[in-house]
C-alpha cells in the first residue's frame, strides 16, 4: 500500500502498474501521516541516513508479517524520528529515496525478478542487450 495525499492521477497511474505488471499494492489517501503511522499493525519503519544499519534491524523485520515503510526526504517532518519504530539508514552516504526503498525491499523480498507477481500479464525476458516483454499469455505463465 502506497500512503500519499489524494492526487487521482499518481493512484491512477500505479494502478496501471499493477495490473500490467502484477503484485499487490494500491494508493490510499492519508490525509494524516500521524494517523497511517498510530494505525500501523506492524513495524513503522522510517528510512533515513541517520538511523541504525539496515543489517542491524532486517532480521526483526523479517519476522515482522506487516511493516509500514516511510520514504521521506528532506520535507519529512522531524516528528517521524521518535514515532517510527526503527530508524534505518541504507547507507551512511546521501541517496535517493528510491534508492533506499529499492535496497529495503531486494533485502526483504529477494533479488527482483526471481518471482513473479501473481496476476503478471507482462514479464520481462532476461537479455544482454535490448529488452523483450511478453505477454503473459505468449509465455505459457
Amino acid at each position: 500500500m502506497f500512503l500519499h495525499p489524494p492526487d487521482p492521477g499518481v493512484a491512477e497511474s500505479l494502478a496501471g502498474v499493477r495490473d500490467r505488471w502484477g503484485g499487490d499494492f494500491e494508493v490510499v489517501a492519508a490525509p494524516s501521516w500521524r494517523d497511517v503511522v498510530r494505525g500501523a499493525r506492524g513495524p513503522v519503519v522510517h528510512l533515513t541516513m541517520y538511523g541504525l544499519p539496515l543489517a542491524r534491524v532486517l532480521p526483526r523485520l523479517r519476522r515482522a508479517r506487516e511493516i509500514l515503510l516511510v520514504v521521506g526526504g528532506a520535507k519529512v517532518p522531524p516528528r517521524i524520528y521518535g514515532d517510527a519504530t526503527y530508524n534505518v539508514a541504507v547507507g551512511s552516504q546521501p541517496h535517493s529515496e528510491v534508492a533506499a526503498l529499492a535496497v529495503v525491499l531486494e533485502r526483504l523480498l529477494g533479488l527482483p525478478g526471481s518471482r513473479p507477481f501473481p496476476r503478471a500479464k507482462r514479464r520481462i525476458v532476461p537479455r544482454a542487450r535490448g529488452k523483450t516483454v511478453v505477454s503473459s499469455r505468449e509465455d505459457g505463465a
